[in-house]
């Protein structure tokens, strides 16, 4: 095991090239684990927003995976073409359109999401216990919260 980082080591800047450089290669092993899906990362985000959050308007998805809504119809506009989901008038907005999942998204995504869940699993519990992974998961929210905070203070 490594040894810990000592105080003296752990400015700011330390703290963001190890999470930058830690991030790049548990991006690519979770890329890795939907290749077979021929399908890139937002398309799956999409889907997966969907499954669990169920029908969602396209700004919703994206503030729930973090794109923006030019990026998010065009991964909609995929998806639809391949018969996964579908945009549905609003109940009461004329203007809104709701994006679902097919039965053959909901199909596609629920096995993909299976075994991309159990690839991701594999690698954290290979890696921390039970109790790294929920310190490291409260580190993350909290320096993420911070993160996002500074930026609408800025605007």
């Amino acid at each position: 095991m490594a040894k810990l980082e000592s105080l003296s080591g752990a400015s700011g800047a330390h703290v963001f090239l190890v999470l930058w450089k830690a991030a790049r290669p548990v991006e690519s092993y979770a890329e890795n684990s939907i290749i077979g899906l021929e399908m890139c990362g937002s398309d799956f985000a999409v889907l997966e927003a969907l499954l669990h959050k169920g029908p969602l308007p396209v700004n919703e998805i994206g503030k729930k995976i973090l794109l923006t809504s030019g990026s998010i119809t065009v991964a909609v506009d995929r998806l639809e073409k391949r018969g996964l989901v579908e945009r549905r008038a609003h109940g009461t907005d004329r203007r809104a359109r709701i994006v679902h999942l097919t039965k053959e998204g909901r199909k596609l995504i629920t096995r993909a999401y299976a075994q991309h869940a159990a690839d991701l699993e594999q690698l954290a519990s290979a890696s921390l216990t039970t109790t790294e992974r929920a310190t490291l998961i409260s580190l993350l929210k909290k320096i993420g919260y911070k993160a996002a905070q500074s930026e609408e203070d800025a605007a």
